[in-house]
C-alpha cells in the first residue's frame, strides 16, 4: 500500500472524543460542495409548511406523552449542549438523514443509494484504477480487494467514472476525525479505466462506536439505544452527465447489520467478500448510473 507517516500520538477509541469529532463535522459541512444543497433559495410558502409540520408533531408528541417541564427543560438543555458540541451534523446524519434518503431514492434509479454520514472530507488523492487507498506503513487490518465496474442504465461502460471512497480503520476511527491518523488515511478518489472497471486494495473496515461521550452518547444511554454502526465503505459514484450516487457498502455476516444506529443497511448494498489463499479478501460490486 502507499504509505502515510503516523504520528507519535497513540491512537486508540478513547481518543477519538465527541467534541473532536463534531467540531470536524460541522466545519467539513459548511464548507463541503457535497452540501451545497444546504444553500438552496426555499420559498417562504415551502418553509412555512415543513416547519409548521414538524412544530405541529413535536406539539402532538408532548400532548401525547404528557410531556413535563423537567423534561421539557431536560430537552431543551440536551439541545443547546448538542450545538455547543458541533454535534447537529453527527446527530442528523445517524438518526434523520436516512428518511431523507428514503424520499429521494423514490425518483431515482440505478444503483441503491443510501446516508453520506458526517464523515466525509473532499479533496482527497486523485487515483487510477488499480489503485491503493494511501495508508500507513503498519496499517492493522485484512487486506481487501474491491473492484468492479461502473456502467450506465443500458450496461455502456463509464470510463473515467469516480469512485470517491472512504472508510474507517481497524479499529473503526476515520482520518480527519480522531488524533494520531494522518490526514488522508484510507481515503481516495478512483477513476475507472476505459471499460468502466476499477480495482482498490485496502483493508476492511471494523464497525465502530459513534462518538458517546458528547450529547448524542448522552442520548442513546438514556434510551438504551446500540451505538454502532456495521463496518462499512462509503462511497460517492459519479461520472460526467450522470447523477452522483451517494451510498455505503456492508459485508455480509458483519455485526450489527441489523440494529445499525444510523438505519442505513439495505439488503443490496451487502457484499460477500471471497477470501483467496494469499489472505486478501476479494469483494465486487458493480454501480449503475443514471443521467443526470
Amino acid at each position: 500500500m502507499s504509505t502515510l507517516d503516523r504520528t507519535d500520538e497513540l491512537v486508540t477509541p478513547l481518543t477519538a472524543t465527541a467534541a473532536a469529532s463534531g467540531a470536524q463535522a460541522s466545519a467539513s459541512f459548511r464548507t463541503n460542495e457535497v452540501y451545497s444543497g444546504a444553500t438552496a433559495d426555499v420559498s417562504t410558502e415551502r418553509v412555512h409548511t415543513v416547519a409548521r409540520a414538524v412544530l405541529k408533531a413535536v406539539h402532538a408528541v408532548i400532548e401525547e406523552h404528557e410531556v413535563s417541564y423537567p423534561e421539557f427543560q431536560a430537552a431543551k438543555k440536551w439541545l443547546m449542549d448538542v450545538g455547543e458540541f458541533g454535534e447537529w451534523p453527527l446527530f442528523l446524519d445517524v438518526f434523520v438523514e436516512h428518511a431523507v434518503e428514503e424520499v429521494a431514492s423514490k425518483a431515482q434509479h440505478g444503483t441503491k443509494g443510501t446516508i453520506l454520514g458526517p464523515y466525509y472530507l473532499p479533496g482527497q488523492a486523485q487515483l487510477a484504477s488499480p489503485a491503493t487507498l494511501p495508508s500507513r506503513a503498519e496499517e492493522v487490518g485484512t487486506p481487501l480487494l474491491f473492484t468492479g465496474r461502473v456502467t450506465d442504465l443500458d450496461g455502456n461502460p463509464l470510463a473515467g467514472a469516480t469512485l470517491d471512497i472512504w472508510h474507517a480503520d481497524s479499529d473503526g476511527l476515520y482520518s480527519g476525525f480522531a488524533p494520531g491518523i494522518p490526514d488522508g488515511n484510507l481515503r481516495g478518489v478512483v477513476s475507472t479505466d476505459a471499460d468502466g472497471r476499477f480495482e482498490i486494495h485496502t483493508i476492511e473496515p471494523a464497525p465502530y462506536q459513534i462518538p458517546t461521550d458528547g450529547p448524542t452518547g448522552a442520548l442513546i444511554r438514556a434510551a438504551g439505544w446500540s451505538a454502532w454502526r456495521p463496518a462499512h465503505l462509503h462511497l460517492l459514484v459519479g461520472a460526467p452527465g450522470h447523477r452522483t450516487v451517494t451510498t455505503q457498502l456492508y459485508f455480509a455476516g458483519g455485526e450489527h447489520l441489523e440494529n445499525d444506529v444510523a438505519e442505513a443497511t439495505k439488503p443490496e448494498l451487502v457484499l460477500n467478500p471471497v477470501q483467496t489463499p494469499s489472505g486478501e479478501r476479494v469483494a465486487e460490486y458493480d454501480f449503475v448510473l443514471e443521467r443526470a
